[in-house]
């Protein structure tokens, strides 16, 4: 899978959506703060910063598949580096393992686990959180009345999984303690158009002539200027 164009600093301003939902997990990882640890869908590293600030003792390695997002990271003072999770191999395995809207822009969650699983130490903690089954779905809704010509046909880009495919994934990948679970969480952006814009719709407007783009993002936004977001929660250890 190609990896997509984020436009950047857009999505550094918008996402406090999605730092806010990360201050939980950064929790579950219970760090004592002399951890080596693997921020996996880095972002622009605003959740990585808040990250690094819980193992002022230990490391972090921030990885995301798009290079605008490892250049915002690493001005954060963050090593960062563009790699596919799918493929992830890393020089040394780390401690612990966090991940924060990522998963579900990628669509082979079994290689996923396995690179995961292979990049923990033995007794190494994973804590994740995605978008999960149902997740967005009142936006899914409205793309589907807009009902694009150029959409019509395409299954679009996420991977929402349930916590039964998930658990069932991760212990075939070799995990145990395994739990997940599901937690809706409303988002109202400030600014509706632009975080439509950039952080649901990007990959859906690639998709589009450039000039039906803004268009179809006042025509989904009819519908409704709130994201019903699902997220997935997971917690998992390296047997």
């Amino acid at each position: 899978m190609p990896p997509r164009d984020w436009d950047a600093s857009s999505y550094d301003r918008m996402s406090d959506p999605q730092l806010a939902m990360a201050r939980d997990v950064i929790d579950r990882l219970d760090l004592r703060g002399d951890e080596r640890v693997l921020d996996a869908g880095c972002g622009t590293g605003r959740v990585t910063e808040v990250l690094a600030q819980r193992v002022p003792d230990g490391k972090v390695i921030a990885v995301d598949g798009s290079q605008k997002m490892v250049d915002e990271t690493r001005k954060r003072g963050i090593t960062a580096f563009t790699a596919d999770l799918a493929e992830l191999t890393l020089d040394e395995p780390v401690d612990a393992i966090l991940s924060t809207a990522t998963f579900h822009w990628i669509p082979y969650h079994e290689r996923l686990f396995a690179r995961l699983h292979a990049a923990l130490e033995p007794g190494g903690r994973l804590a994740a959180q995605c978008g999960g089954a149902g997740n967005v779905g009142n936006v899914q809704a409205a793309i589907d009345a807009v009902d694009h010509p150029a959409l019509r046909g395409w299954d679009g880009p996420w991977n929402f999984a349930t916590p039964a495919q998930t658990t069932e994934r991760l212990q075939r990948a070799g995990f145990s303690d395994v739990w997940a679970w599901l937690q809706p969480w409303l988002v109202e952006p400030e600014d509706p158009k632009q975080y439509f814009t950039t952080v649901i719709l990007g990959s859906h407007l690639e998709r589009l002539p450039e000039e039906d783009r803004e268009p179809f993002v006042d025509a989904v936004l009819a519908h409704g200027t709130h994201a019903n977001y699902v997220r997935l929660n997971i917690l998992a250890r390296r047997r």
